[in-house]
Order: structure tokens, then C-alpha cells, then sequence
């Protein structure tokens, strides 16, 4: 393994509270462990051991002492539990390991109160909330949710939720303060990519350029009223006979990332919705249901469950109006004629993408579709999405595909493209002109984890830290055992 990639392992590793906390659907820790002796990984004598060797270990007892904080040896064992159930490989994960990241999460923490870095109670009880619906939603019912984690009360569940939230919110805070004014210059770029010798320099895979032109069907005027009069009907239903707005939601709603949890969303302003959802979202008083309004999905209805500063706990409807056949058959004419039009050479692809597309994302860059991973426009063949290499692995250089149909995942109608490759990429070693993005983006990573690295020696060397004697052998990463 190279340097580069070691670099950029190493800082994932240690931004991993962050990155799962940011996750859309949060997954739970295994709260309940029970403090008797059960089977966990060997330790403390090398970072090779992995969880394949086993020793028997009491989990009542203290593993470490960081700051303010506590660790016990049932934490490590509850944090190997919550990685499987993230679906994490934990081949080579070692017990010393897992106690070495709990005490770097413990010392962000200790340190992000010193720094005066606040989470308000309000902010870590509605993530709580949400955790909660979602695990309703999911299992079936709070009672079952209860008997699954083996908690007596809903009340004693939201106190672990509390505490294991609050300290993830801020562990965050105080790694986003510590890179967060981190820059590269272009000149520090060439440095990173001129010492990695020649030898140990990343391959990247192969690699696409997209383009394409869209034409989205639009549904009849009488359509559309069909859809708006359901909606109607829906909230009336709700206002006059108190029917549940969250069972409507679950019959009638056409939103995949909602239907099931009975449409329930919570959101700020700054929360990826179009600015039409917002705008009425936010201009409603708590328990009040929107009219029908429409997006670019079709119509909604919207319904305030709770208003909490700036953040909403909201539900909601969304009905796309039915697209006719003949209006898809239409959609897919006009695209084999501009097709046509574009073999014919009376005008570009970029420029038919620019007069014809109606996908105002890509239009206007030559119908160029963004990479979502990092905002480039190339695509790596082995990380590509399964139905976007479906629809392109066929298509030759120089050539336009056949109208393609797709229906849009986020809800909304059919709608019909053709796509071009714009340009190929063959697997490569990182070449500096032709790479400069990924290079850049690993020069990022590596000052950033050396910034991590020079906070974590100076905290580490100002800050109170026990480990106890059955840990003190371990290969740590940083040096918790103070001489």
C-alpha cells in the first residue's frame, strides 16, 4: 500500500464518528450489552491480532480514562457490535484499536467543552427523536423497539440515546473546528504529488465523461386536477374526521424516501429540498396542513408535526399526476430527432443539450452530468452506479444512444434521454495535469490528518490519561501511555 492511500486510510479512520453521524438514516449502537463475561477479540499484544482470536474479559471494568470521561471495557465491545450492524468489515479491526478510537472520540469531546464548543439540549434530543421514529418505523412499535434493546422504559432508552449522541456531536464539532480553515495551494499540490515516488504512485481506474439531453413529459391539465382533488380529499379527511395523517402517507404517497415512515422528514433550511417544499414548510405554524402545491415532482401536502427553532418535524403527500402514453411516445420522437439532427451535423450535441434538454442541472454545460461523490465530471467505471453503467456500457465512442427511458428515483414521471460519451479515460498512474483534482483532494487529506495528528500529540500531553494495566500493551496509534 502506497502512501498516498496509507494517508487517506488513516484519515478516514479517524473522522469516522463524523462521517456516520452525518449519515441520513442514523443507525443505533448496541446499548445493551450485559456486564458478564462474554467472548471478545484478544488485545492487547499487537495491532495484527484481529476479532478472529478470542479471550474472555470482564466487561464490567474500566479500560481507559480520558479527561471527564470513562471508558469501560463493555464499550468496546458495544462499539465492535455497532460496526457490524453498520455492515463494517471488521477482519482487521483489533480490540486495541477500537479502545484507541474510543479515547480519540473521548478527547475531541473533553476538549471541544473546554473550547466552550456547545451542543444544545434541543439540537441532541431531536436527533434522538428521530432515531426513535426511524427504529418505530422499522421494528413496529416503541414496545418492540424497547424488548429488542432490552430496555424497561422509553425513558432510560432516551437517556443512553442522550449520552451516546452528545458525545458523537461533539467529537464532530471539534474535528471540523480543527480542519476546518485547512486550505491547499495549488504549489503545495505539486509538492504532495512530486514526493510520492514514481513507484508507490495511485493508479485510477478507468474513467467516463457523460453527456446527456433529457425531455420530461408534462401531464395534462386534467391530470393534474386529478391529483390536486385527491390531495383535496386526503386533507379533508384528516381536518374533519381526524384520520392519520402518517397512514395516509403510506397508502397514497409516491415518495420512496418518506412512504414508509409514514412521510415523516426533519429539516432546516439548509436540509437538499427544493426551494418550493421549503418555502411552504417554513412559512407554516405547528400543526397546520399545507394546501396542495407543486414541485418538480408532482403535487404535496405537507403537515407540521413540531417546530423546533430553526429545524421542522414534518410530514408529507406527494401524488405525481399520471404521464399519458402518447405524451411518452412524443418525448421519445423528439429526442430521435434531435439525435438525428446531431448525426446529421446541423448542430452539436452541447448545443442541442443547451435548446433542447429540460434538465436544467446539465443544459447549460453541454448536457455534462456531475460525478455526486465529488462534483467532477468524470465517472470511474468500478464506482460507477449500477443503473447509470447499465444505460452507457454500451455506447461507443462518437456514438448517441437510442432514447433511453428512466424513471426518476426520487419520485416524479418517466422521462426519456439519449447520452453521448464525451471522453474516456483508460486506468492510468496519477498523472498531475490530467489528475489534479484527485491529487488535490488527497494533498487536502494528508495536511489535514498531520493537523489531527499535531492536535492529538499537544491534547494528548495536556490532558489526563489512564489506561489501565490488561491495556497498557497495546500498539496505539497515539501515545496514550504517558512515561
Amino acid at each position: 500500500m502506497n502512501k498516498v492511500i496509507k494517508t487517506s486510510l488513516s484519515l478516514s479512520i479517524l473522522l469516522f464518528t463524523g462521517v456516520m453521524g452525518a449519515q441520513e438514516t442514523e443507525k443505533l449502537p448496541d446499548t445493551q450489552v450485559e456486564p458478564q463475561e462474554i467472548t471478545v477479540e484478544e488485545s492487547a499484544i499487537s495491532k495484527k491480532d484481529t476479532v478472529n482470536n478470542f479471550t474472555k474479559i470482564k466487561l464490567d471494568g474500566i479500560a481507559a480514562v480520558v479527561g471527564d470521561y470513562v471508558i469501560l471495557e463493555s464499550d468496546i465491545e458495544k462499539t465492535l457490535i455497532d460496526l457490524k450492524n453498520q455492515g463494517a468489515s471488521t477482519a482487521d479491526i483489533t480490540r486495541c484499536g477500537l479502545l484507541g478510537k474510543l479515547m480519540e472520540d473521548r478527547l475531541y469531546a473533553h476538549q471541544a467543552v473546554q473550547d466552550s464548543i456547545l451542543v444544545s439540549d434541543d439540537e441532541v434530543n431531536a436527533t434522538g427523536d428521530r432515531q426513535l421514529q426511524q427504529l418505530v418505523a422499522q421494528i413496529g412499535s416503541m414496545e418492540k423497539v424497547l424488548n429488542y434493546y432490552k430496555k424497561d422504559d422509553e425513558v432510560s432508552f432516551r437517556e443512553d440515546l442522550y449520552e451516546i449522541n452528545k458525545l458523537r456531536m461533539l467529537s464532530e464539532k471539534m474535528q471540523n473546528k480543527i480542519i476546518s480553515e485547512i486550505e491547499i495551494t495549488p504549489e503545495e499540490v505539486r509538492q504532495f504529488f512530486n514526493k510520492i515516488p514514481e513507484d508507490e504512485r495511485p493508479v485510477f481506474g478507468a474513467e467516463l465523461e457523460i453527456a446527456q439531453i433529457v425531455k420530461e413529459p408534462k401531464a395534462s391539465e386534467e391530470e393534474k386536477q386529478k391529483v390536486i382533488d385527491k390531495l383535496n380529499e386526503i386533507r379533508a379527511d384528516i381536518i374533519e374526521n381526524d384520520a392519520s395523517f402518517s397512514v395516509k402517507a403510506i397508502l397514497y404517497s409516491q415518495d420512496p424516501g418518506s412512504k414508509s415512515k409514514g412521510g415523516f422528514y426533519s429539516m432546516t433550511r439548509e436540509t437538499p429540498f427544493v426551494k418550493e417544499f421549503k418555502d411552504v414548510a417554513f412559512s407554516m405554524r405547528e400543526g397546520e396542513i399545507s394546501e396542495p402545491f407543486e414541485t418538480d415532482f408532482g403535487y404535496h401536502i405537507i403537515f407540521v408535526e413540531k417546530i423546533r427553532g430553526r429545524e421542522l418535524d414534518l410530514r408529507h403527500i406527494l401524488i405525481s399526476p399520471e404521464i399519458s402514453q402518447s405524451e411518452l411516445n412524443n418525448a421519445r420522437k423528439e429526442l430521435d430527432s434531435i439525435r438525428q439532427g446531431v448525426i446529421d451535423e446541423k448542430f452539436t450535441f452541447a448545443q442541442a443539450a443547451l435548446n433542447f434538454s429540460d434538465e436544467k442541472e446539465t443544459k447549460f454545460d453541454g448536457g455534462l452530468l456531475r460525478n455526486p461523490s465529488d462534483f467532477s465530471s468524470r465517472f470511474e467505471l468500478t464506482k460507477m452506479e449500477p443503473s447509470l453503467y447499465n444505460q452507457v456500457r454500451d455506447i461507443k465512442d462518437n456514438e448517441i444512444s437510442r432514447p433511453i427511458m428512466e424513471n426518476d428515483p426520487r419520485g416524479g414521471g418517466p422521462k426519456y434521454k439519449i447520452m453521448k460519451i464525451t471522453n474516456r479515460f483508460d486506468e492510468h498512474v496519477a498523472n498531475f495535469s490530467q489528475d489534479y483534482i484527485k491529487i488535490q483532494e488527497l494533498a487536502l487529506r494528508e495536511k489535514q490528518f498531520n493537523a489531527i495528528r499535531k492536535w492529538m500529540e499537544n491534547h494528548i500531553k495536556d490532558t489526563y490519561v489512564s489506561v489501565n494495566a490488561a491495556n497498557k500493551d497495546c500498539d496505539f496509534a497515539n501515545n496514550w501511555i504517558k512515561n
